[in-house]
């Protein structure tokens, strides 16, 4: 009557993650944010941009912790839209 589904909750999660098939540290990104690397390579450096300027007015106004945390959230954003941008650059040329 009601057959045993043998795809458990944990299982289906693990082949969506694995899908697109990726090895190394690229599966630590998103499967989704994986397949469109170029748009949100694009956001990363784009939110690094603006958390930089936040940075920036916050050490005019002499706030020297939030500019030290905008700073460095707008280098790690900046990096990691830069990864995400050569990952793509490097499949494309497959």
């Amino acid at each position: 009557m009601n057959a045993p589904n043998h795809k458990s909750a944990a299982k289906r999660l693990r082949e969506w993650w694995a899908s697109p098939p990726r090895s190394g540290v690229r599966r630590l990104i998103n499967p989704w944010e994986y397949r469109h690397l170029r748009v949100f390579g694009g956001m990363h450096i784009a939110g690094g941009i603006v958390l930089a300027g936040l940075g920036a007015l916050t050490l005019s106004y002499d706030a020297y912790a939030w500019a030290a945390l905008f700073l460095v959230l707008g280098v790690a954003n900046l990096v990691g839209g830069d990864w995400l941008i050569g990952i793509a650059r490097s499949e494309s040329a497959k």
